[in-house]
């Protein structure tokens, strides 16, 4: 069941891509993606309200508060940096070029998670390294 939401959370990331190449046209890209976020904040907002997660909060630890901040930190320069990328390339370059987040995740798994590196994992890894090499060349 993951593989479905992996695949839709690519279709959308893909669409991401597309809709924000078209919406930034002659915008300051800070600004493009504070819009951004407010419309993600306030989607996220409903759909923990609908589902009735809201009461979930009281059971985050100071450990899951701190990587969350983090997390969303992370998330925000990242933002903020692809769409400067997209404003400056064009989405055939950029977007796969951004998904070298996953190679570079799968090591930082290894190196702080502890997670196994399988061939099957390191030879994907390295695929996207090339194709991403290959896109900047």
């Amino acid at each position: 069941m993951w593989w479905i939401y992996a695949l839709l959370s690519a279709f959308f990331a893909a669409l991401t891509a597309i809709f924000a190449k078209i919406g930034i046209k002659g915008v300051n890209t800070d600004m493009a993606t504070a819009i951004r976020t407010v419309v993600i904040l306030v989607i996220a907002w409903a759909i923990v309200l609908v589902r009735g997660g809201a009461g979930t909060i009281a059971t985050l630890t100071k450990t899951n508060w701190i990587f969350l901040v983090l997390s969303g930190c992370a998330t925000g320069l990242s933002w903020i940096c692809y769409f400067k990328a997209l404003q400056l390339g064009e989405v055939s370059q950029v977007a796969p070029v951004d998904k070298l987040s996953v190679a570079i995740a799968i090591v930082l798994a290894v190196v702080f998670l502890g997670e196994p590196l399988t061939l099957k994992t390191a030879i994907g890894a390295l695929l996207i390294l090339g194709g991403s090499l290959v896109l900047i060349l």
